[in-house]
């Protein structure tokens, strides 16, 4: 942590989490908070000064039932001990995305309890940086489970910050739309939701358009940043600089709730972007020049190690270091490696075949340029 940086940052982990894990063949994996905490733990950054963990308790059920409904939960109960009804399907529980495995709902209600845990560090002034990479379900609705989400735990974290009348940012990088924290807040002006993700022509949950603005008290409180296929670091950076600083200054959030999914690193088995963890670690940083305090989760990636590196990445950032290999030399001497580099946490760089760099910046031109006239003039910007 460097000197002049006096932030407090609380890493949430429960070793109860490592207990519960979805089918083999989902290609969800809830090891890769684990995976994390070993990198981080190897190389002596949960015990810096200014950093340290917190092992939360899971979300008790009157927590839960502010945003998701009675007879939704008791569904998922049910579906765990083996009576899953039509009303259940209808709801989303077990399809191959949601399955239904021992401890379900415990494994959700954890993950959201490790998220809600860091909003109250932040909201009682114990953290100015919290990060659960456990978390990051954005996909589930109020009675749906979707996109291996059962339990909303971002939105029940944004409407308890929300809860004092503190203005919220919640900015999604995962390379999903964010569909079930914008429907959320869509009517409502006090949590702005950003996000940027890939086209939904291309890619689930088919929704989040630059036109999808929010209506009446939210009109122009929800914001969305569709890219093509294909994307890479250059271009990403581009439009979170072109839309997400304008906004946040207008705005002026008390606080920010950072969804930072990493499906959007190249060779992502379910995405199709082509980013390196440079791009989202330019990301972490302008997130902290906002300085406001951050709860940061994790979200989708579906190449475990590299999702693991990248969190590690995003740990060092808020901890204050650069987290390059020089930095890590450091910290041990010990050189992190995976199957596509060698030198510590960070990627190395992708350089673009020209004539994909021409239509990607062609497609994400467009997007800014319809996000500003969508939005921007509701901002006086």
């Amino acid at each position: 942590m460097n000197a002049e940086d006096p932030r407090r940052n609380v890493f949430l982990y429960s070793p109860e989490l490592e207990s519960y894990s979805y089918p083999a063949d989902n290609p969800f994996r809830t090891e890769r908070a684990t995976m994390t905490r070993d990198i981080l733990l190897s190389h002596g950054m949960l015990s810096e000064p200014g950093c340290r963990e917190y092992a939360p308790a899971a979300a008790d059920r009157a927590m839960l039932e502010k945003f998701h409904s009675p007879r939704y939960l008791d569904a998922i109960i049910e579906a765990e001990g083996g009576h899953l009804a039509v009303e259940g399907l209808e709801m989303g529980l077990g399809t191959s995305d949601c399955p239904i495995f021992r401890g379900t709902y415990q494994c959700a209600a954890l993950a959201c309890g490790a998220t809600l845990a860091g909003a109250r560090l932040i909201q009682d002034g114990e953290a100015d940086v919290a990060f659960n990479p456990s978390g990051g379900f954005h996909h589930a609705g109020p009675a749906r489970a979707s996109g291996f989400c059962y339990v909303n735990d971002v939105a029940l974290a944004c409407l308890l910050l929300a809860e004092p009348g503190r203005r919220v940012l919640y900015l999604d990088v995962d390379v999903h739309h964010g569909d079930g924290v914008q429907n959320a807040f869509y009517d409502r002006r006090d949590v702005m939701t950003v996000s940027l993700h890939q086209d939904g022509r291309t890619l689930f949950p088919g929704t989040g358009y630059p036109e999808d603005i929010g209506v009446g008290e939210g009109r122009g409180f929800s914001v969305n940043v569709p890219l093509p296929p294909g994307t890479t670091d250059d271009p990403y950076q581009r439009a979170f600089g072109a839309i997400v600083p304008p906004l946040v200054g207008p705005f002026d959030p008390e606080v920010i709730v950072l969804e930072l999914g990493l499906d959007g690193l190249a060779g992502d088995p379910l995405a199709g972007l082509c980013l390196t963890n440079n791009a989202y670690a330019s990301v972490v940083q302008a997130v902290m020049g906002f300085g406001r305090p951050i709860l940061a989760t994790g979200g989708g990636g579906y190449h475990p190690r590299n999702t693991a590196r990248g969190w590690a990445l995003a740990w060092c950032l808020f901890c204050g270091h650069r987290g390059v290999h020089e930095d890590l030399v450091g910290l041990g001497g010990v050189m992190l490696e995976s199957t596509d580099w060698s030198a510590g946490l960070r990627d190395r760089v992708l350089v673009p075949e020209t004539s994909q760099r021409a239509v990607v910046d062609a497609a994400v031109d467009a997007t800014i340029h319809a996000v500003r006239e969508n939005v921007f003039g509701l901002h006086g910007l």
